[in-house]
């Protein structure tokens, strides 16, 4: 199993150095979107850790696994340690389990206008 994860991280990591290519030499929107990278997980009044701790929880929420592969790596390159990155994704299951519970609360709201009889006309 661990063979056929490494395999699958390998193939992210080149499908992405391969279509980064790819896009930097054809895209001037490409581009501007690598420059916006650069500048957003940049220290700032949050550091450039807390800012990868985030891109992991919201590639968890966004279902995207060649984002994780990235940012978890990119977040431990950022001095997280692993307890911090369980954490993060701790917070990412949560916030896409809590929203659930909104919804939840409005389907009873449903529930209950659907039981009330019809106004007659």
């Amino acid at each position: 199993m661990a063979h056929q994860e490494s395999d699958k991280f390998e193939q992210i990591r080149r499908a992405r150095k391969i279509g980064h290519k790819y896009f930097m030499d054809r895209s001037a929107v490409y581009r501007k979107f690598a420059e916006l990278e650069e500048v957003t997980f940049k220290d700032g009044a949050l550091t450039t850790r807390e800012k990868e701790l985030i891109a992991v929880g919201i590639s968890i929420v966004n279902s995207c696994e060649p984002c994780l592969e990235w940012h978890v790596r990119q977040a431990l390159t950022a001095g997280a340690s692993e307890d911090q990155v369980v954490e993060a994704i701790g917070v990412a299951m949560e916030m896409g389990i809590g929203p659930t519970t909104v919804t939840a609360r409005f389907a009873v709201e449903v529930l209950d206008q659907a039981l009330r009889p019809e106004p007659e006309a």
